[in-house]
């Protein structure tokens, strides 16, 4: 998911979910019509530095679709805080966009809806094929074993960002691998009111992917291999305690970054205040919050052994944008032309530059455009060290209930309330008592 704007999970209740999830709008099992083969509407997530950038973005695009097919396209640039409920609410009322964009983790939620177009072998040979696209992206489209809900448009993977002058300035000659060493580095460069690590407590989407990378390397996952829930696993407890220990045992994330959600640690990073942060493709943002390209540099994301790679050293969970077509749309070889559009070589070089992203396309992810330093560490980590969130019709519930408990966690840490392993064990039990039974 893009640049976590805002908890849009936190806002859904979980009956509202489990509602969309029984009945959802256009699960008659057909596939649109074409009374309406002219125009299509858009509904785009935000991804740049605010909707007028998107817009600027965009628009020209939009403009060269309708210049090579004659259909009009309608664009609405949805903010994060409001995207998941638009998109629940247009699934069970049916009045949605054609096509949509949404954060590649609740795919399989919204596929359960039954109001998506499913891409099964027809449906991605009108794109150009299956075996266009990055394996890694495709394994965030929907329920392994069932026709993907959404095709990838845009990739992102975490990496550690860290600000070279404060490193120089604390003589810190390199950014650690490690979790130990970024403990250690964080402490040095913790003082003077300045910080080592930036976090954002309150923001439920980056909790949870923080916490998923974590469990991987402690060995565990959320979910059991038949999906359901499993919260309170040894490694999944540990995996939260060392997240929200950072802040409350480390003491290298400022108290009031609990209450961050909205991207408040960039702007922190940016400003000299916090030396280091976590994120997913930060470099666009960067630049529109003031810095130079050569005032940061990039590393992989810590694990514990210092050396990322697959299961226990995975980094990253596999981030980005998904592309989908409501099942109900009166342009439905319209949507099929857009979606082939937008995932072309071309377009998805144009697009993915313009966020600072990496194309899921396999033949836009060699423009030289996506070597570069940063950008190459993202690539890297998405080929060899990310992992997928699980693929489950319950993931909005799980980053609700669980990204709640990691943000009530930050609150007592920053409050300064003892953050135990029984503390940390009792707020997910009741994180797990929330979820739908099987």
């Amino acid at each position: 998911m893009r640049r976590i704007r805002a908890a849009a999970v936190g806002a859904v209740t979980l009956s509202f979910a489990l509602t969309v999830a029984a009945c959802g709008g256009g699960s008659s099992g057909t596939e649109g019509s074409n009374e309406q083969p002219q125009s299509l509407t858009y509904w785009a997530s935000n991804q740049g530095a605010n909707l007028e950038v998107d817009k600027k973005v965009l628009q020209p695009e939009l403009d060269k679709f309708e210049k090579e097919t004659g259909i009009k396209v309608k664009l609405e640039v949805v903010p994060w805080g409001d995207l998941l409920n638009r998109i629940l609410t247009a699934t069970t009322s049916g009045q949605g966009p054609d096509v949509l964009n949404i954060g590649n983790t609740w795919s399989a939620s919204l596929q359960a809806s039954g109001a998506l177009l499913p891409w099964n072998a027809k449906n991605f040979e009108a794109i150009g094929g299956r075996d266009r696209f990055v394996e890694s992206a495709l394994g965030s489209t929907g329920v392994q074993g069932q026709d993907p809900a959404a095709v990838p448009l845009y990739s992102m993977a975490y990496a550690l960002y860290y600000n070279k002058k404060m490193f120089a300035d604390a003589g810190i000659e390199k950014p650690p691998a490690t979790w130990q060493e970024l403990a250690e580095t964080g402490k040095k460069l913790s003082k003077d009111g300045k910080w080592g690590l930036g976090a954002e407590g309150s923001n439920l989407s980056n909790n949870i992917h923080q916490v998923f990378v974590l469990a991987q390397q402690h060995g565990a996952d959320f979910f059991t291999p038949d999906g359901k829930a499993d919260f309170t696993s040894d490694g999944a407890v540990a995996a939260v305690k060392q997240y929200v220990d950072l802040m409350a045992k480390d003491k290298i994330v400022a108290p009031g970054n609990a209450e961050y959600a909205q991207n408040q640690s960039l702007s922190d990073f940016a400003k000299d205040k916090t030396a280091m942060v976590l994120w997913q493709t930060a470099s666009a943002t960067f630049k529109t919050q003031g810095m130079d390209d050569d005032e940061w540099g990039v590393a992989p994301a810590p694990v514990q052994s210092g050396v990322p790679g697959p299961g226990k050293a995975t980094n990253s969970m596999v981030a980005g944008i998904n592309m989908a077509v409501f099942k109900n749309t009166k342009n439905i070889d319209g949507a099929k032309k857009f979606v082939k559009f937008m995932t072309s070589d071309e377009e998805q070089v144009v697009l993915n530059k313009a966020y600072g992203s990496i194309p899921p396309v396999k033949a836009a992810q060699q423009d030289p455009a996506f070597s570069a330093p940063a950008l190459a560490v993202l690539r890297d980590t998405l080929a060899t060290s990310a992992t997928a969130l699980p693929q489950v019709p319950e993931e909005s519930q799980f980053e609700t209930v669980v990204g709640t408990a990691v943000k009530e966690l930050f609150a007592d840490a920053a409050a300064g309330r003892a953050v135990t392993t029984a503390s940390v064990r009792a707020k997910l039990e009741k994180a797990q008592q929330q979820m739908p039974k099987k």
